[in-house]
């Protein structure tokens, strides 16, 4: 029996009023799971006018009370970690494993941190640079944030979007993907539950077209948070220019993963298998193009389809399941046109390629995808598949591995494998990327920040860096002196 999905608005759950209805279904089996109305424009309006309405009380608050908050909140969600990592992995065909070992832990991790970032916003020390001034700095929030967020990890990326956002003394209305929103309004209902004051936090659940478009383009938004892919962002920042609003925007990748001839071919291996299907390749940051140098090329391709066949697709509530399904069916025939596309251009599919039949096939699971000879310049090197699909192409120096890394419109992610630590040092240096890893590919943590070059986009997710994003910073200069003719009037006065 499925529930229903209302929208979270001044902190009282509310029906949308769009009059369009919608369902979340479980990708790996097809079933319904909740069903709603979807928000329009005048729930947007009342979201943003409630978070307005909360913003001159909460920003108000002091760093140690929201850091209180914020503890109390991530003391909730682990209290129920276990229905939110349920949830999740429903609601987005994740393996329960991936969502127990990883969503659901990284979120509680991500407001820990917050909660003690929340007291530490940085700034230049108070002085008298002038000689008769001094001058100081603060850092105040912006106001009403506006953000969406994608489907691809619901729970992280609503994490993600509220925040340092919340942290910094904002108000948020965020809109989640139509497809994944119940562990956002779940992650809302924590925050109250917590002592958030209502209307700091706003969940509307809406079409991009119609409940993001409305969202961007309200006028009492002072920043567009976005997650998502390059096209929409590029339309965001059009717009967002026009009312000189600030824009945050993490958009698509296409992660290079460079291995030289002197790396550990098993822990490369590996690390190309999990780094390309973990989430069943739909994160921005998934290996996606492995550049090998032709030494070790044979036997890594060998060593990596050996390790592909030996992943589980399955249930997504069993534990041993190792990959799930993609969000849907339309996705999954995305992906498979892209490698069939590849495939009619000349590159071979090693392994893969293909839906999975049995008792996989009433869900939107695609099995995992080795794919050689492909050119570089082809929509399969260049451009975002967002499934599990890894590409593995030879190069012969160290200068081609560069060139081919940097060779996408893409920088959000990369990384290089060696025991060298020249080789190292020169792949951190000069491959264009948000994140470089070396010996290793996915890993992220709450202290370090995320985001992207290029294409990638521009502002970062977690870490303080994330926190000083959602702040404006004022210059406070006060003359100490108390003379009436200061030494500067002299280019204005001559000696009157």
């Amino acid at each position: 029996m499925h529930s229903s999905v209302d929208h979270f608005i001044a902190g009282r759950r509310r029906p949308g009023t769009s009059g369009e209805h919608f369902s979340v279904t479980a990708p790996s089996t097809g079933e319904v799971l909740a069903t709603g109305i979807l928000a329009g424009p005048q729930d947007v309006d009342e979201a943003v006018a409630a978070a307005r309405a909360a913003f001159p009380a909460w920003s108000r608050t002091t760093p140690a009370e929201r850091s209180e908050a914020l503890t109390r909140w991530a003391d909730r969600v682990q209290a129920r970690s276990e229905e939110f990592a349920a949830v999740e992995s429903r609601m987005c065909g994740k393996p329960i494993r991936l969502t127990r070992g990883f969503d659901v832990p990284g979120t509680i991790d991500n407001i820990r941190f917050f909660a003690g970032a929340a007291r530490h916003l940085e700034g230049h020390a108070s002085a008298e640079y002038s000689g008769d001034h001094t001058s100081s700095i603060r850092r105040e929030p912006l106001g009403v944030i506006g953000s969406v967020a994608p489907w691809n990890y619901p729970l992280q990326m609503a994490a993600w979007k509220l925040l340092p956002a919340v942290a910094a003394g904002n108000t948020v209305v965020l809109k989640p993907s139509e497809l994944t929103p119940l562990t956002s309004l779940m992650f809302a209902r924590a925050a109250q539950e917590a002592g958030i004051p209502d209307g700091v936090i706003n969940i509307v659940t809406g079409t991009g077209p119609v409940a993001g478009q409305a969202l961007v383009a309200h006028p009492d938004i002072a920043m567009v948070s976005f997650t998502g892919s390059t096209a929409v962002g590029r339309q965001i920042a059009a717009q967002a220019a026009g009312a000189v609003k600030r824009v945050h925007l993490e958009l698509g990748g296409k992660a290079p993963f460079v291995v030289f001839d002197d790396a550990d071919l098993e822990a490369a291996a590996r690390g190309a298998v999990a780094g390309s299907l973990i989430n069943a390749g739909q994160d921005c940051t998934a290996a996606t193009r492995a550049y090998v140098q032709r030494p070790l090329y044979d036997r890594f391709v060998r060593r990596v389809t050996a390790l592909m066949d030996e992943v589980r697709l399955g249930p997504v509530d069993d534990p041993a399941t190792d990959m799930g399904s993609l969000i849907s069916a339309t996705q999954r025939d995305r992906v498979a046109s892209m490698v069939d596309a590849a495939r009619a251009a000349g590159a071979t599919v090693i392994r893969g390629g293909r839906a999975p039949g049995g008792g996989l096939d009433r869900g939107a699971h695609y099995e995992p995808t080795l794919i050689t000879g492909a050119a570089q310049d082809s929509a399969i090197v260049q451009q975002e598949v967002f499934g599990p699909v890894l590409v593995c192409l030879p190069f012969d120096t160290d200068d081609d591995a560069v060139r081919l890394a940097n060779d996408t419109p893409y920088g959000l992610a990369a990384s290089a494998w060696t025991t060298d630590v020249f080789r190292a040092g020169r792949a951190s240096r000069e491959i264009q990327a948000g994140c470089v890893w070396i010996n290793d590919h996915i890993p992220i943590v709450s202290e370090m920040p995320h985001g992207g070059y290029k294409a990638s986009g521009y502002g970062k997710d977690m870490s303080l860096y994330s926190l000083a994003e959602y702040t404006n910073v004022k210059h406070v200069m006060s003359e100490n002196t108390g003379a009436a003719h200061k030494p500067w009037h002299d280019v204005i006065f001559t000696s009157r």
